[in-house]
């Protein structure tokens, strides 16, 4: 079973017992983190959200708060005496997925009859009534 979860401005495809990586979320270490937006969950059968599917979960615990390998932004122009050096280290939130939770769609009601229907009924009611 794995599901498609948005988290970050990014798509991740994620199974149960999995780390994953995702952009820093607002969540202390050791705690519990649901996401509620999926996209897509397969159990045997395929399920597709439009965008997100009602009722489905993906529950995560918070393993670390972390911070990215550092990366060198250098812009260079030749022979205008002109270079900038800036470093980059990219935030992130080290997750473990627990579990994935799909609630099965519920049966829609019956619809109630339509207004031209009630109308007919009536009209035979009073037709009636009168022989």
């Amino acid at each position: 079973m794995y599901a498609v979860i948005e988290t970050g401005g990014k798509q991740v495809k994620v199974e149960a017992g999995q780390a994953i990586y995702v952009e820093k979320l607002d969540v202390e270490a050791g705690k519990k983190f649901v996401f509620d937006k999926v996209l897509l969950v397969e159990d045997g059968e395929l399920h597709l959200g439009t965008p997100y599917i009602e009722g489905a979960t993906v529950e995560a615990k918070v393993e670390k708060q972390g911070r990215g390998k550092k990366i060198i932004v250098f812009k260079y122009k030749a022979k205008k005496q002109y270079k900038h050096k800036q470093g980059h280290r990219q935030a992130y939130t080290k997750l473990v997925v627990e579990a994935i939770n799909l609630e099965p769609k519920k049966k829609a009601a019956p619809k109630k009859a339509t207004t031209k229907k009630v109308a007919e009924e009536k009209v035979e009611a009073v037709e009636a009534k009168e022989e």
